[in-house]
C-alpha cells in the first residue's frame, strides 16, 4: 500500500475515488434514483462558530429531477462526517488490509485524529464490513460446512466458572469449504434455541454439516444432508474429509487479534470485531482478493448503512 496515493492525502482525489466506485455509471440521486444530475460549484454551507461565513462543501450534485442537492457520502457511513473524507478512505485501507486488525490509538496517532474519533471511524467502518441480509446459503450443491464455536473474554460481572465457558464470551462461525467464506455471530448462551435458527439461516439444506462430538449440534445436523462429526475428546482430529480445521485456524486469527491489537473488547461491541475478521478472512488472498479489492469491497459495503454512538457508548467499550 502506498500511503502517499492522492486519495490517502487529497479531499478531492478521496471522493473521486468514491465517486467511482459508488457510481462507475454516474451520479445517481439517493433521493428519488434518478440519474439526471449536474454538478454544482462550491457551495457555501450555514455559517458556525468555525466557519462564520459558512464552510465551503465540493463535489454538491443536484437532482434534474426530484431538484434535491446531495454528495456521493450521503447514505453512507461517511454521512455527515466532518472528518475529512481522504482519512476515511485510508482508514478502511488500514483497517482491511492488516490481518489482525489495528488499534483506534494507533489510528489516531497516524492520522490525527482524538482517540474518541479514531475508535467511532473503526466500528462505522466494521459497520460497513457486515454482510447484506440475502447472502446466498453455504453449501449449496451439496458441499461441505464446517461449523465450530470458541469462547474469549468474560462477561461483565460474570465470575470464572470451575467447569465450563458460562462466563465467557460466545462466538459460533461457519466456514464454507467450497468458497472459503465465513460468517461469524455472538450469542448470550451457547444453547440450541439460540443456535439452530442461525445454522439453519445460512447454510443449505443440501449440505454436509461437519462440527466436533458437542452435544449442541446433535439436533440441529438432522436438518441436512448428513452431519459428520470429529470426536476431538477420543484424540480424533481428522478422518478423511471429514474435520473442523478450516473454521478452527480462522479462530487463531481472530483470537491473536482480539488478545494482541484490541486487548479488551466489551460485549456489547463484541459483534462488530467478529464482522471485521470474517469479512477480512473471506475476502482474503488465498479467495484472490488483495488489499486494495479488500479496501473497495469495504467502502462499497458503507451504502446505506448508518451508525450512531453516543459519547457514553465510547467511554464504556
Amino acid at each position: 500500500m502506498d500511503i502517499t496515493a492522492p486519495r490517502f492525502t487529497d479531499e478531492t482525489a478521496a471522493r473521486e475515488h468514491l465517486e467511482a466506485l459508488r457510481w462507475p455509471d454516474g451520479p445517481t440521486c439517493p433521493h428519488c434514483g434518478s440519474f439526471a444530475a449536474k454538478r454544482l460549484p462550491a457551495q457555501r454551507g450555514r455559517p458556525t462558530k468555525a466557519h462564520p461565513d459558512g464552510a465551503l462543501r465540493d463535489g454538491v450534485i443536484q437532482c434534474n429531477d426530484c431538484r434535491k442537492q446531495y454528495s456521493v457520502t450521503v447514505g453512507t457511513v461517511f454521512e455527515s462526517s466532518k472528518i475529512a473524507l481522504n482519512k476515511w478512505i485510508l482508514a478502511t485501507h488500514m483497517l482491511t488490509s492488516s490481518k489482525k486488525g489495528m488499534s483506534a490509538h494507533q489510528l489516531h496517532r497516524m492520522i490525527n485524529v482524538t482517540y474518541k474519533t479514531a475508535w467511532f471511524m473503526f466500528h462505522r467502518i466494521r459497520e460497513a464490513m457486515r454482510e447484506g441480509e440475502l447472502a446466498a446459503p453455504f453449501g449449496s450443491g451439496g458441499g461441505a460446512v464446517e461449523v465450530d464455536e470458541t469462547y474469549i473474554g468474560r462477561l461483565k460481572g460474570a465470575k470464572p466458572a470451575k467447569q465450563g465457558f458460562g462466563h465467557k464470551m460466545k462466538v459460533i462461525s461457519l466456514v464454507d469449504r467450497d468458497t472459503g467464506r465465513i460468517r461469524s455471530y455472538t450469542f448470550d448462551q451457547m444453547i440450541t434455541t439460540y443456535v439452530q435458527p442461525i445454522v439453519e439461516a445460512n447454510i443449505a439444506k443440501e449440505a454436509r454439516l461437519i462440527t466436533d462430538q458437542a452435544k449442541l449440534y446433535k439436533t440441529i445436523g438432522k436438518g441436512f444432508a448428513s452431519h459428520e462429526v470429529v470426536n476431538h475428546s477420543k484424540g480424533e482430529y481428522v478422518r478423511g474429509d471429514v474435520y473442523t480445521n478450516v473454521v478452527e485456524g480462522s479462530f487463531s486469527i481472530f483470537k491473536r487479534g482480539m488478545k494482541g491489537i484490541y486487548q479488551h473488547c466489551g460485549e456489547q461491541h463484541l459483534k462488530r470485531y467478529v464482522t471485521e475478521f470474517a469479512f477480512r478472512y473471506t475476502n482474503r488472498a488465498a479467495n484472490g482478493v488483495n488489499d486494495t479489492e479488500r479496501a473497495a469491497k469495504a467502502i462499497a459495503g458503507t451504502v446505506g448503512k448508518r451508525l450512531m454512538y453516543r459519547q457514553a457508548d465510547c467511554l464504556a467499550a
